[in-house]
């Protein structure tokens, strides 16, 4: 069973970031991906979608009786409403909003906004405390910023691609949104920044991320390396040039285990286990760096050993060495994996239109304000009306925007 989160000694507190508002104009996945994080932990999101081309993330992937599964993660706990903002109701509508707004999240390309009058000078104008979030493939100058940009391409220029795959094939691209999911995750911290920022200035101001930096920091030391050494980190398939043995090994039952040796303990008690102490003596086995470039015979030894055993005899042979070793795992794995069942990883959240929906639960847990998957992603416009009534306007109000083409 799954164990409880520690109940507070007094009635819950409100999530960390009640009381935040957050509008969500961006489309696809970093930019949502940034407010679906916020809203997690109790933001009011209101994504704002055109009133005829809703976020492509809407269809992207399978869907089931025509409603997209990947929005109704994406789409969780936002309210959703409809806004053309290049019509003059909309744009009008939209500094409405963000007068009443904390945040402003949004991936058009560098200048669109602008185009619509709706740049930062026009929404600090309506608001000095409003952060905008500004999400784009080269951020908002340089020679690319007005290029197109999407996840792929940050994936291809950051050097991703270059070091993933095999020696002698091609570089090889993640088949998910790898960059927009960690720009998503940045531009979430940015915006945190921001407003701690604001509570000691009173002023809002621009974050602006580019997909092409952020998966440039998780790629670790390579510019310094290059910088100081002239070192271009090459492809090695599922090997590591820091240590070995390093990768997946096949089972008996045709199944796989990734073995990780980053300590040089762990290296220790892996080779004690697989019956080759004798190489623990060689001089080459006592860094890390030095095992890589012997990383065949290590291989050979971990390869060999594991493929004679079943995944679960191996899986408990390495746990009772306190080996670092784990099960190749696809999504039929995860939703059955104790550890993540432990965790509550993957929860089971009731939708309007699906029925009980399973998926990633929140990213993190804090002990006395966790934050909660309170719906699945709505329909398109759903909240249009009651969010605009909400701010004001009346039923006049909306039918005029409607015949504008605004709403």
């Amino acid at each position: 069973m799954t164990a409880p989160m520690p109940a507070p000694a007094s009635a819950p507190m409100p999530a960390p970031l009640t009381g935040l508002r957050v509008l969500d104009l961006a489309t696809l996945f970093a930019g949502p991906l940034a407010a679906t994080l916020l809203g997690d932990f109790g933001a009011e999101v209101v994504k704002v979608e055109h009133p005829s081309k809703p976020d492509p993330s809407r269809g992207h992937g399978p869907s089931k009786d025509g409603v997209g599964l990947w929005w109704k993660m994406l789409g969780r706990n936002k309210r959703t409403i409809t806004l053309d903002l290049s019509k003059p109701g909309g744009r009008t509508t939209l500094l409405r909003l963000a007068a009443t707004a904390d945040v402003v999240i949004e991936n058009f390309r560098p200048g669109t906004l602008e185009k619509w009058d709706l740049g930062w000078p026009e929404l600090s104008a309506a608001n000095p405390r409003l952060v905008l979030a500004r999400v784009t493939g080269f951020g908002q100058f340089g020679p690319y910023a007005h290029r197109p940009g999407f996840g792929t391409l940050a994936e291809a220029m950051s050097g991703f691609a270059a070091i993933t795959g095999e020696p002698d094939a091609p570089p090889t691209l993640p088949p998910f949104g790898l960059a927009d999911s960690i720009a998503g995750l940045t531009t979430a911290y940015a915006v945190m920044t921001a407003l701690a920022a604001r509570d000691r200035t009173g002023e809002g101001q621009v974050v602006d991320t580019a997909l092409i930096e952020p998966i440039l920091a998780a790629l670790g030391p390579q510019p310094l390396w290059y910088d100081q050494l002239g070192h271009v980190q090459p492809r090695t398939g599922n090997r590591s040039p820091n240590n070995a043995p390093r990768g997946v090994y096949r089972t008996a039952d045709g199944t796989w285990v990734a073995v990780s040796t980053s300590a040089q303990s762990v290296a220790e008690r892996v080779l004690r286990l697989v019956g080759r102490p004798e190489l623990i003596d060689e001089p080459w086995f006592a860094t890390g760096a030095d095992r890589a470039r012997h990383a065949d015979v290590l291989d050979e030894a971990v390869g060999s050993w594991i493929a004679a055993r079943t995944r679960t005899d191996v899986i408990a042979a390495f746990e009772k060495a306190e080996a670092a070793v784990a099960p190749v795992q696809d999504v039929r794995d995860v939703m059955a994996d104790p550890q993540y069942r432990a965790l509550n990883t993957i929860t089971t959240v009731d939708d309007p239109e699906l029925g009980p929906l399973r998926m990633q639960n929140v990213l993190f847990r804090l002990s006395v304000t966790p934050g909660a998957i309170r719906w699945a992603g709505r329909p398109h416009g759903a909240d249009t009306d009651e969010v605009l009534t909400e701010l004001g306007l009346t039923e006049t109000d909306l039918k005029a925007l409607r015949t504008e083409g605004a709403l």
